[in-house]
């Protein structure tokens, strides 16, 4: 099994996936930190947590899913990459979901509308000196041109994202740095 498989099957199904530059620096980022413990908010058909597990043999990730469908695609791919020891996927909303479990490494890459929430309930799971990082801060470059967008719908999740990144801005319990890589990504570190 490649990982252009699993590209090309979020391609034809138009399935959300990470951008290559996205999944790239993510990995070196996991590499460089000596990240081994990982919850994913946001599995899709499994390819950032394959990605991320390739890394190395001692990385522990927990993805999580709510579409059903997307769940046991991701199964499925994992099981072909035989990371099933390294990955567990969990079929449910992330919301709903209760961990005590200490991570290294949150990263949050589902409903764009609930990125708060989804901070804020995971944050106290994060190891002494886990950082969450979260993709599609761009949003394919809209979140600096919402006054082009003409669908109230899209305009409405463009400006949830801009709530987010305002709400890491002012995050006095974390610093956050943005990089203009992929779609987007930020990276939060707790203050000490």
């Amino acid at each position: 099994m490649v990982l252009r498989l699993i590209e090309d099957y979020a391609k034809k199904h138009k399935i959300p996936i990470m951008q290559k530059e996205g999944i790239n620096f993510l990995v070196d980022y996991i590499k460089n930190n000596n990240i081994k413990t990982i919850l994913e908010i946001g599995s899709a058909i499994g390819y950032s947590a394959i990605n991320m597990a390739l890394v190395h043999k001692d990385i522990k990730i927990i993805t999580i899913e709510r579409d059903k469908e997307l769940y046991f695609k991701a199964l499925q791919n994992i099981k072909d990459f035989g990371l099933e020891k390294q990955i567990e996927v969990i079929n449910a909303d992330a919301l709903d979901v209760e961990l005590e479990k200490k991570f290294d490494l949150i990263f949050i890459d589902a409903a764009k509308a609930q990125y708060i929430n989804f901070f804020v309930k995971f944050k106290d799971n994060l190891s002494e000196n886990g950082v969450i990082i979260t993709d599609n801060i761009n949003f394919h470059g809209l979140v600096e041109n919402i006054d082009n967008i003409t669908s109230k719908r899209l305009k409405s999740l463009v400006k949830k994202i801009k709530k987010y990144i305002d709400f890491l801005k002012e995050n006095e319990e974390f610093t956050t740095e943005f990089v203009d890589v992929g779609d987007g990504i930020s990276i939060s570190k707790r203050n000490r």
